[in-house]
């Protein structure tokens, strides 16, 4: 498992580049931590870094924001925060193809309901920053842990 200290906006940015130069061709991510912990910040930093231009909106309200990425496909950004039950995202139509990433908030109250994680990312906040840990839960998973730990360091530190 992988450990990073986040000390400000600018190292988070930097671990989303990170995770976007290292993404696999599909992958899904679950993003854990607290209220605040900045799950929103890296996945807003990694679609930034894959290319999405315009307003990356948080999925607070909507659930799901779906972003066309400029290599083809889409990444889609869960939050699920709001849900009650796992049933509530049948009406999302979230099973189609088109999707290549999967950043996904709050994903045990989705449940079964979703695809299995390759990557959990857990976020917590820690003194005047964010504490992130990797861990991977597939091939795919490992593949991209290891190849965003062997980038080298970057602002922040690991």
């Amino acid at each position: 498992m992988s450990a990073y200290w986040l000390s400000d906006a600018a190292a988070t940015d930097a671990l989303g580049a990170r995770l976007a130069r290292t993404r696999p061709a599909h992958a899904v991510m679950h993003l854990r931590g607290d209220l605040g912990a900045g799950k929103s910040t890296l996945a807003r930093a990694l679609l930034r870094a894959l290319g999405v231009t315009g307003a990356i909106r948080s999925p607070t309200y909507t659930l799901v924001e779906r972003y066309p990425l400029p290599a083809g496909g889409e990444a889609w950004h869960l939050d699920l925060y709001r849900i009650g039950d796992a049933g509530e995202l049948e009406f999302l139509g979230l099973d189609g193809d088109e999707a290549v990433l999967w950043l996904i908030e709050w994903p045990e109250r989705g449940a079964a309901a979703l695809p299995p994680a390759d990557l959990i990312v857990h976020l917590a906040v820690e003194r005047q920053g964010r504490r992130v840990r990797l861990e991977p839960l597939s091939e795919v998973g490992v593949a991209w842990a290891a190849a965003c730990s062997a980038t080298g360091p970057f602002a922040g530190g690991s």
